[in-house]
């Protein structure tokens, strides 16, 4: 399970993003009756259900970067670190259990923003492949060995790089040489290290807020194609 989340999270970031460009971008909540329905869908292997839980919660992501840490320059690079914990939140949550989905994917959220500040006061930016990176429902320390030896989830990963190659195409017809360039470098494609808005603006020479601009123009117009 651990194998798909991260692959998803990490392979899918940038599909996600299309969908935060602003605020009026969001999809409407879920009933509470439609919510578990796509739980109960998602438990028996329905993939479009899992996503339909991700992208109807992304105003909660919002909701929470933008009242806890407004302070925050980087409210984008927040919003897809939070995301990233909606992702682990709709993949651990057991609805059987009579908890609203909204509490437990909070604390996820939250969780993960918390952690990523962490790591930046730590300055821990390498990663080896023996580090724990997440523990497994029974509680065992789960390293990045394990995970990338798991081939449980092929037809998982299969999925997710037609997906990635859709977004390249996306990538290649619609967008500037700049544009390419800005979203290449923040999302990690072709080989970049995925940067902060900030870092970008660092390496161009130009403004984060002219990034910022540019980035979200950009996902708009792959948003449309895509």
């Amino acid at each position: 399970m651990f194998s798909t989340l991260i692959s998803f999270a990490l392979s899918n970031l940038l599909y996600l993003a299309l969908h935060v460009t602003n605020s009026g971008s969001f999809p409407k909540p879920l009933s509470a009756k439609e919510e578990r329905a796509c739980f109960e869908q998602m438990a028996e292997g329905d993939k479009e259900a899992r996503s339909r839980l991700i992208e109807h919660n992304l105003r909660l992501v919002a909701h929470i970067i933008k009242k806890y840490y407004s302070n925050v320059r980087e409210q984008d690079d927040l919003i897809s670190i939070g995301t990233i914990g909606l992702i682990k939140a709709v993949s651990t949550f057991d609805y059987e259990k009579g908890t609203r989905f909204a509490t437990y994917a909070a604390r996820c959220i939250e969780n993960e923003v918390l952690m990523h500040f962490r790591n930046q006061k730590k300055n821990a930016q390498d990663v080896y492949i023996s580090d724990p990176i997440d523990t497994d429902k029974d509680g065992n320390t789960l390293t990045l060995l394990d995970i990338v030896s798991d081939e449980e989830n092929l037809l998982d990963n299969i999925d997710i790089k037609l997906k990635a190659q859709k977004v390249y195409e996306c990538i290649d017809r619609v967008l500037t040489p700049r544009e390419k360039m800005i979203i290449e470098q923040r999302y990690g494609l072709y080989g970049y290290q995925a940067l902060t808005q900030r870092e970008v603006a660092h390496k161009l020479g130009i403004s984060r807020s002219y990034v910022s601009r540019i980035e979200k123009k950009a996902l708009e117009e792959l948003r449309k194609l895509f």
